[in-house]
């Protein structure tokens, strides 16, 4: 499709530029001719003027051999002119072409890796409940319990669905950086206090020490979003770190650049995924695919710090753990 719209708007600029071209050309031609006319007269009455004996002879006239000579020789010249433009033009109408049309392919091959990516992840959870239920009602003897954990499965399953379309609907929204609309004075100590305790229970449960350090620091942007931008590095960081170890989290100013950090003693990320882990749908490994996630909670993350003109910067070393840093602009 593309190299089709490639080619029709190469040959667009391409005709374009020939007109400009050979009205041009046809401008000097005639300017030209008129010169040749005005020239060789001239050079004819200085030669008269300077030379009386030549007066009534052929030399008195302008040369009609010399004048059609000297046309076709500028006519030669315009049509390999031309000849060049449309040779040039037209590797030039190309790249111009390529240039033009090329965030427009990217979008669309990022939609249909989009599409595909969420049909993929849609298809996996409803295979699971369609399959179990199919079971369970092909064995018309199955004792109630084992009927409740099916149900169970299913429900969670649904609740995995309702998660993702859930999130593919906030990235909807902030890649439409609606978010900027609501931005207020906001304390970036009392959000992060906020998120930690939204994600203590899941500590407890993982037996993970949540340690809190820092000071009161005001930016601009919006409340909820951040903390939610929060939430997901504190949860990557809780699910993935080992039973009983330490999550530090602060929060401050460091050279006048308000920022939030949160630092775990987890299994590490490899050098060669770091530069993927905020592509939608990406997990770097079998193991954290198997902690119940979709790929989608650090491209919400970016997206968040995007709209926020936010860095984030993420450490890792495997074995030894994971830091994520997130730089603000500072309160003006």
């Amino acid at each position: 499709m593309f190299k089709s719209a490639t080619f029709k708007l190469t040959v667009s600029y391409l005709v374009v530029l020939m007109v400009i071209s050979i009205i041009f050309s046809a401008v000097v031609y005639r300017v030209g001719s008129d010169n040749l006319v005005y020239g060789l007269s001239r050079e004819t009455r200085e030669l008269s003027t300077a030379f009386p004996i030549f007066n009534g002879t052929q030399f008195a006239q302008p040369n009609p051999h010399d004048l059609a000579a000297a046309r076709i020789h500028l006519l030669d010249e315009l049509i390999l002119t031309n000849l060049l433009v449309l040779v040039g033009g037209g590797l030039i109408s190309y790249i111009l072409a390529r240039e033009t049309l090329k965030p427009i392919e990217d979008t669309h091959e990022q939609q249909k890796r989009f599409v595909a990516d969420v049909s993929h992840e849609l298809r996996t959870p409803l295979t699971a409940i369609r399959m179990e239920s199919e079971v369970a009602l092909m064995d018309e003897s199955m004792p109630e319990p084992d009927l409740r954990k099916v149900i169970s499965s299913n429900i969670e399953e649904a609740s995995k669905l309702e998660m993702l379309i859930n999130n593919l609907m906030k990235l909807s929204r902030m890649e439409a950086q609606q978010l900027q609309q609501s931005f207020t004075e906001i304390n970036l100590k009392q959000i992060t206090l906020d998120s930690i305790a939204q994600v203590r229970p899941l500590a407890k449960r993982h037996k993970i020490q949540l340690n809190y350090k820092g000071s009161s620091v005001k930016i601009n942007g919006d409340h909820d979003s951040i903390a939610q931008m929060l939430v997901i590095f504190l949860d990557n960081a809780i699910k993935y770190s080992p039973n009983g170890s330490i999550v530090n989290v602060y929060s401050g100013q460091h050279a006048s650049e308000p920022y939030i950090k949160v630092s775990d003693h987890g299994k590490g990320i490899a050098a060669s995924d770091l530069e993927h882990v905020f592509d939608r749908f990406y997990r770097a490994d079998a193991a954290r695919s198997g902690k119940g996630g979709y790929g989608l909670g650090l491209s919400i993350a970016k997206m968040i710090a995007d709209v926020h003109r936010a860095n984030i910067t993420i450490t890792s070393t495997l074995g030894k753990g994971t830091t994520v840093n997130v730089s603000f602009e500072k309160l003006a």
